[in-house]
Formats: structure tokens, C-alpha cells, sequence
């Protein structure tokens, strides 16, 4: 799809549910499609990609997740799965997003998959951009547990220092990495309590239920799309959980973006918003799943 040169506006907006203040991005008109991105980022992350849905058609609406972005970001819970799940089903309910498509990107991944496994019949359609999936994580994703577990270590990740470089490593190209790109990022997460959230929202999803998705998933019948960037050095392992998707969800479509790391929307904004656009222009698709699963506790 060829996205046209002038660009709906993007609006900023709150909404209280599930007993929290939550913020998101809104572009355009039609039926919903919910955009989760992951950490260290926030609805900012999608800017870009949001007014080429809103040509399509869509009603594109980005949220911060709990403990990112503008959103609030409680210090006395557990940022779980359920936690998560609470905050989706509020959220989705208050903007009166029945049927919806989905895209989700990084730790956004497993939180809205882990929803959605539980949502199955509401999911229209389902994009997954360079996330985790399952529970066998590899031995990077490990490496930063553990690294938000260390004290020093956690307080340089999540320091304007470290969000900077989480930035860079997560291109192929730094020179596609503007100094506005890096000031987003960071904007949010000025305070002590904000960054103390950030940490305690890497550390908070159970491999429970990552074995949920893992079980679950495979009964979505809605159309899939996977787009990834294939030099990703935050998810080593990507080009393997995204075959594996594709090869558990056969209607899916994938496409590998050879040249792109693992932040795609920054290095690649324009062909991704075409391409999302595109899957998700046309009438909305009937409902199919398999039978539903039930929420874990995780």
C-alpha cells in the first residue's frame, strides 16, 4: 500500500481503568487496532506508524502499558501477566474495543498475547514485530534478568545513559537513530519512582505464563502477519521464534526485514506502516479460533 504524503493527526489522550491512569496515542477512525510496544519504550515508539493504519482505515491506538511511557507506574504490585491482563481488559473496555487487531512488539509481545489467548474470539487480526513468544528464552534475554536484578547494574539500565544505549543496540543503523528519538525515550523515566517501575516491570512475567502462550496460541484462526527485523542484537534469537510462529500458526505471513534490528518502527517506519496497512486495510475478518483457553495466573 502506497501511504499518502499528508498525515492525520495523532492525539494524546488518558483514560482511567482497571483503576490506573493510562495514556495512549489515538489516530484515525474505524474499527480498533491496539499497538503494544516493550521495554524500554512506550506509545512514543509508534508515532510514526500510527497515521499510515489511520489511511487504512483503522481506528490505530497506542498505549503505554502500566509502569511505561505516561502511564502510571505503581511501585506495590507485580507486574504480571495478570496484572497486565487486568489493565487490557479495562483499557479495551473503556475505549469499547470489542473486536480488534492487534500488533505487539517486545515485552508488548507476550503481555498481549498472553490477553489475547484469553480474548481469542476478539482477536481480528494479529501482527507480531520482533518479540518473545515462548519460554525457552535465550541467553540474552536471561542475561538481562539477571542484570536488572544486580544492584548498579540495574540503576545504569534504566539511567539516561543506559536507555541510550538500549537505543542504539537496538538498530542495525545508528545514524537512523535521531537525538529526538533518544529524548523520547528517556522522557518518561526522569524520576527515581519511574525508573524503580521500569525494573520492576522486566522482572515481573512468569515462565508460566509463557507456556500458556505457548499452548494456546496455536488455536487463533485470524489472519497473522509477522514482520521482523532480522539483525537484532536485543533478540538473537528472533528469525527462530518467528519460523516457529509461522510454522504453528499456518496462516500466517512473514516477511524478513534483512537490514533492521530490533527497533524497526525507527528504522524502517515507512515500509512497516505500509505493510501493516496493508494487512490490515479490507473488510474486518470474520471471528474463528479453536476453542478458548482460560487465564493462567502468572
Amino acid at each position: 500500500m502506497t501511504l499518502p504524503t499528508s498525515s492525520p493527526p495523532v492525539h494524546s489522550r488518558h483514560v482511567t481503568a482497571a483503576g490506573l491512569d493510562l495514556h495512549y496515542l489515538e489516530c484515525g477512525s474505524g474499527e480498533p487496532v491496539l499497538l503494544l510496544h516493550g521495554w524500554p519504550t512506550s506509545s512514543f515508539l509508534y508515532r510514526n506508524i500510527l497515521p499510515g493504519l489511520a489511511a487504512a482505515g483503522r481506528r490505530a491506538i497506542a498505549l503505554d502499558l502500566p509502569g511505561f511511557g505516561r502511564s502510571e507506574k505503581p511501585l506495590d504490585v507485580r507486574y504480571s501477566f495478570d496484572f497486565y491482563a487486568r489493565a487490557l481488559d479495562g483499557f479495551s473496555a473503556a475505549l469499547g474495543l470489542d473486536r480488534l487487531g492487534l500488533v505487539v512488539h517486545d515485552l508488548g509481545g507476550p503481555v498481549g498475547l498472553y490477553w489475547a489467548c484469553s480474548n481469542l474470539p476478539r482477536i481480528e487480526r494479529l501482527a507480531l514485530l520482533n518479540t518473545l513468544v515462548y519460554p525457552e528464552l535465550s541467553a540474552a534475554v536471561i542475561a538481562f534478568g539477571v542484570a536488572c536484578m544486580i544492584p548498579g547494574v540495574r540503576s545504569l539500565l534504566t539511567s539516561a545513559a543506559g536507555l541510550r544505549f538500549a537505543m542504539h543496540l537496538g538498530v542495525a543503523d545508528k545514524r537512523r537513530l535521531q537525538p529526538d528519538t533518544i529524548a523520547g525515550t528517556q522522557a518518561p523515566l526522569q524520576t527515581r519512582a519511574a525508573r524503580a517501575a521500569l525494573l520492576k516491570s522486566a522482572l515481573g512475567l512468569s515462565a508460566r505464563g509463557l507456556r500458556h502462550i505457548a499452548t494456546t496460541l496455536p488455536q487463533l484462526r485470524a489472519p497473522v502477519r509477522i514482520i521482523y527485523g532480522a539483525r537484532d542484537r536485543i533478540l538473537p534469537d528472533v528469525a527462530t521464534t518467528m519460523r516457529r510462529v509461522a510454522r504453528e500458526l499456518p496462516q500466517a505471513t512473514l516477511t524478513e526485514l534483512p537490514d533492521c534490528g530490533h527497533f524497526l518502527q525507527e528504522e524502517r517506519p515507512q515500509e512497516l506502516a505500509a505493510l501493516l496497512a496493508d494487512f490490515f486495510a479490507g473488510p474486518v475478518a470474520a471471528a474463528g479460533v479453536g476453542s478458548n483457553g482460560s487465564r493462567h495466573h502468572g
